[in-house]
């Protein structure tokens, strides 16, 4: 009886504004079979802001998938954009 797990991106999202979701499964198969699949999120913005300042976000980490699909995505115009929105809403 061998009990494995495997943990995939199964899903991938991206948002109005940029912000690309990740969704990862792990599957706990026992001899080929499934035997539970439990999920897990999270978000990648395209910019981060420290104190001021903004700057692209470290993607180096992600999937192959999940940078290659945010590379695609965050064009200039995106980035501003989010920018802006998040500047906007912590003038609020």
């Amino acid at each position: 009886m061998a009990i494995t797990k495997e943990t995939v991106v199964d899903k991938i999202e991206v948002l109005e504004m940029g912000q690309v979701q990740v969704r990862t499964a792990t599957v706990i198969k026992e001899d080929g079979t499934e035997l539970n699949r439990f999920f897990h999120r999270h978000v990648v913005v395209p910019s981060t802001k420290t104190g001021d300042t903004w700057g692209d976000t470290d993607i180096s980490g992600e999937d192959a998938r999940v940078q290659a699909i945010c590379t695609a995505t965050w064009t200039d115009a995106v980035k501003t954009a989010y920018q802006t929105m998040i500047d906007s809403q912590e003038t609020l």
